[in-house]
């Protein structure tokens, strides 16, 4: 497995680089909300607890071994605005198996920034780390989610009901899946142009 991308990725409407220190302003906009803390790798609960989070996402530059994470901050053109990130997860060597999660700033979603951020991110898994497998697990109840996930092209797994509580409720998570084969087939049945560039 190849350890650091290329970096940054630029996407139509994006720029996915490595954390900075000065983004700090706008990761705390959207990282404190409870919303977001339910699959966060690095969570927290307070804007005192950002710098540590933000601390931890910038020395996530490259997977080397399992357990690894890569976190790319989503950066909007022609404002430069981090808006929100994407993480991939290397769980497993031996079977090829990744994780990815998203976050994103929610007064930017549902304008396609994180499906356009994904698709670079899959490619990345796919092509320069050669994962075979990739898993997202999302909230139920989040039908934006559920709904990208299908955009993506990935398959619905599993489905854990009341399996563990969440800020005082049980949850309904989905974990959805697709392998190596499957995207790339998918890119090529649908013509797509090419989704990103490096810089």
């Amino acid at each position: 497995m190849s350890s650091s991308p290329l970096l940054p990725i630029q996407t139509d409407r994006l720029v996915l680089r490595n954390f900075e220190r000065t983004d700090i302003e706008d990761l705390s906009q959207y990282h404190v909300l409870p919303a977001m803390q339910r699959y966060a790798f690095t969570q927290t609960r307070d804007r005192d607890q950002v710098p540590a989070a933000l601390k931890i996402m910038s020395g996530q530059v490259s997977l080397q071994r399992p357990g690894d994470t890569l976190t790319l901050a989503m950066v909007r053109k022609g404002d430069n605005q981090l808006i929100g990130h994407v993480s991939l997860n290397w769980s497993d060597s031996t079977a090829g198996q990744g994780e990815v999660r998203f976050m994103i700033n929610p007064s930017h979603s549902g304008q396609g920034f994180t499906e356009e951020a994904l698709g670079a991110l899959f490619d990345l898994a796919f092509e320069h780390y050669h994962i075979h497998r990739l898993l997202a697990r999302c909230d139920g109840r989040n039908h934006h989610s559920i709904k990208l996930m299908q955009k993506l092209g990935m398959r619905l797994e599993a489905h854990y009901r009341e399996h563990a509580l969440f800020q005082g409720e049980w949850d309904e998570e989905l974990h959805f899946a697709i392998l190596d084969r499957e995207w790339m087939r998918s890119t090529k049945v649908k013509d797509l142009p090419a989704r990103h560039r490096v810089a």
